[in-house]
């Protein structure tokens, strides 16, 4: 079984996300254990601190290293981790085929980051993957880690009812994923292609490969550079 630590000061904002749909179902399966910590458990003080004043006097608190390190080192000495990552905007772009990989993982640690940011010696010698899900800011890392789990988890053979769907997802072969209907077959005026209803598997997986990468090409020319 799989297992996800995530690391975060509101530990609350991923209450939601992780119980419900595709993850909140694989975790009842007992296809993934998702854990969700509260740094402030280790933080300083009898405030629990987790966050001071930059060096340098730059605007905006920064993520102390001492309980991201206690915390980190809690978890290690209770099982072995494949990655330690980091959300961060600064990191190498979320794909569906870091996702793929990732899902190969036994344990894995996610780090939120908050305030403006996390002292860089936590980068230097704990992380070891850092991961940004797009060129913006959020408020903290909480939720590219439930979007990066839920990539993740929804990989994991069990978790999704169909199996084969995610064969098909936009990405895979870097590619879009074509058009898809469901019934009626006219609605308002407006049809479903004939082939799809033609029930003939070769004619309606040739119109299916077209059309993924027609719109491809019309909407992310730059994945058909990647290939």
């Amino acid at each position: 079984m799989m297992r996800i630590d995530i690391l975060s000061v509101v530990p609350e904002l991923l209450d939601s996300p992780l119980s419900h749909s595709i993850v909140g179902r694989a975790i009842r399966k007992g296809l993934v254990d998702i854990q969700v910590h509260n740094l402030r458990e280790f933080g300083i003080g009898p405030r629990r601190n987790v966050d001071d004043y930059s060096y340098g006097g730059d605007a905006g608190m920064v993520m102390m290293v001492e309980p991201v390190y206690r915390m980190i080192e809690k978890l290690k000495a209770e099982r072995d981790y494949d990655e330690v990552i980091y959300l961060s905007p600064d990191g190498e772009r979320l794909t569906q085929a870091i996702s793929n990989e990732l899902s190969l993982k036994n344990n894995l640690i996610l780090l939120c980051g908050h305030y403006k940011g996390i002292d860089h010696r936590i980068r230097e010698h704990l992380v070891t993957r850092e991961i940004s899900v797009g060129d913006y800011v959020v408020s903290g890392g909480e939720i590219p880690a439930a979007l990066l789990a839920d990539s993740i988890v929804r990989l994991i053979p069990g978790a999704l009812t169909d199996e084969t769907s995610a064969l098909s997802d936009s990405f895979q072969d870097n590619l879009l994923s074509p058009p898809v209907y469901t019934r009626p077959a006219e609605f308002n005026g407006w049809k479903v292609p004939d082939v799809l209803l033609s029930g003939n598997p070769k004619l309606i997986q040739q119109w299916q490969d077209a059309q993924a990468l027609e719109r491809t090409k019309l909407l992310r020319p730059e994945l058909l550079e990647d290939n």
